[in-house]
Order: structure tokens, then sequence, then C-alpha cells
């Protein structure tokens, strides 16, 4: 029986895509470049913010980088929650892991107080037993090290825990934590890259989730 359950953020509860790539726009914008279309952002994000500036924006050198990262907090800080929305039927999957006594923690790798700000505005309702973001001094997931610190706050054999998320740098952070991985298909990449990073399961609706909580492994 699973106990735990970690959701990656953007692309597993959230779709975010369209506020970040229109505040990653703002920055290359900002500072003579080029935006993108909206529909390239997926293949961008995953890896953290700067990791989305440094592929917006190849050419730049490391100080540009701060300056597009800086440009693009202010802006997104502001607008994170305009086209946003919980993707349909994780509301109430959320409800019902809460009425079953599943905990239910989040993953991210969106920077901590914009996690902490998305989180709380959309699941204020949810009590998570943990919400992490990217902070200084820790690596971004594929590194296990945001499960661990879970782990650390809300201890849980790891034959316990499942952990769900919509891409192969997610996949990839179950496998090095020795958790169960869970790929969603309703995010931002695909089915193929899923199957090619071994997730345990793959599914197409946030209610299968419950069908897998008395999976043994």
């Amino acid at each position: 029986m699973k106990r735990l359950a970690i959701f990656d953020l953007d692309g597993t509860l959230l779709n975010t895509i369209k506020d970040l790539g229109i505040a990653c726009n703002y920055a290359l914008e900002k500072n003579g470049y080029s935006g993108h279309s909206l529909a390239t952002y997926p293949f961008m994000v995953g890896n953290g913010v700067r990791k989305l500036i440094q592929r917006s924006c190849p050419d730049a050198d490391e100080a540009m980088v701060d300056t597009l990262l800086a440009d693009f907090k202010h802006y997104y800080d502001e607008h994170n929650t305009e086209y946003t929305t919980p993707y349909n039927g994780i509301p109430e999957l959320l409800q019902r892991l809460v009425e079953m006594d599943i905990k239910i923690a989040v993953a991210s790798n969106k920077y901590q107080t914009a996690t902490d700000k998305i989180v709380r505005h959309f699941f204020a309702d949810i009590p998570f037993v943990s919400i992490q973001g990217q902070i200084e001094g820790r690596p971004v997931k594929p590194d296990p090290s945001i499960v661990f610190t879970i782990l650390n706050q809300s201890p849980t054999p790891k034959s316990e825990v499942i952990y769900i998320g919509d891409s192969a740098v997610d996949i990839e952070t179950a496998r090095r934590a020795c958790v169960t991985s869970v790929g969603v298909t309703w995010g931002f990449r695909t089915v193929s890259e899923l199957r090619q990073a071994y997730a345990d399961h793959i599914i197409s609706s946030p209610s299968e989730i419950l069908n897998l909580l008395n999976e043994p492994f």
C-alpha cells in the first residue's frame, strides 16, 4: 500500500506553460532578444528556471543569463497564476487522497517562493506534508535529494512511496530515489519519453493513480 504520493508540479498538477512562456518572452524581449512560440516551451522546461533561460537564449553568457533570470522572476512572480490551471481531475484526486489518509507532497524544480505561492493558491485546502521547490545548495531533479528531503520531513518506507510526474526527469528522480514512478500523459512531454525513461507505470487520467496505491512495488 502506498502511503505517500509525491507530485511534480508543472505539467503534472498544473498546466503552467503559458505563464512560464509569457514570462520568459518578457525577459528575452526586454533584453533585445526574440521571444519564442508558446508551443516550444514544453520542451524547454523541467530542469529549473535557470536552465529554461539558457535553453531559450543559448547565446547568452552567464552575466546575461543572470539578467534574464532576474527579469523573468520579476515578471513571473507577479503573473504566475494568470493562465495557470489545475489539470482536469487533479483537485478531485487530491481531495480523495486526503480522505484516504494518503500523505501528499510536491517536488518541483521551480524555485521555492513561486512553488509555495502557486501551490497555496490553487490547492489551499490540501494539507501537504511537504512543498519542495528549488533552493540554493540543493541539486535540481533528477538528483533525488528533493525526495530525500520530503522523506526526512515525513518518514515513510520507500516501498510505500509513489512519485508522479510528466517527464523523463521525474522518472529518473524516482528511480534514483528507489521509489515507484508514475508517468502522466497529460503533461508537457510525450508518452515515448516516459516509455524510454522506463516509468514503472504510465497513466492518462488522474483517477488511475487511485488504482496504483495497492501496487506492491
